[in-house]
């Protein structure tokens, strides 16, 4: 039963970080770091998915293993998430919304300026 869960958990986590790529209020990083976790715990078939896979697989296994990420990728993250929550934090008017999209991009941002920077390989 427990499996189960943590399976319908990961996919669920997998299919939110697909949609943050497009979607810029939504972080992929951590919903695919989630997944990943979930499918360690409920499925190998799904685990080796996706740590085999040629978009997500090489910078989960950077992060999981060796805990950080090339200097490359920090800079287009920042940039693609900056670019990206900038346009939803100018076109937002809600005073929540704005606060709220802060408030994660700051949150996310902490956090990649605090992981290890790996040498580019």
């Amino acid at each position: 039963m427990k499996k189960k869960l943590y399976l319908i958990l990961g996919c669920l986590s997998l299919f939110l970080g697909v949609i943050g790529i497009v979607l810029p209020v939504l972080p992929t990083t951590p919903f695919l770091l989630l997944s990943a976790f979930l499918f360690e715990r409920s499925s190998k078939k799904f685990h080796d998915f996706l740590l085999e896979n040629k978009v997500f697989g090489r910078y989960i296994k950077d992060y999981k293993e060796k805990k950080g990420i090339t200097y490359k990728n920090k800079v287009i993250a920042i940039t693609v998430m900056t670019l990206g929550m900038g346009k939803s934090f100018f076109s937002i008017q809600n005073i929540y919304g704005r606060v709220s999209i802060l408030i994660i991009f700051l949150g996310v941002l902490v956090h990649l300026l605090k992981l290890k920077t790996l040498k580019n390989s």
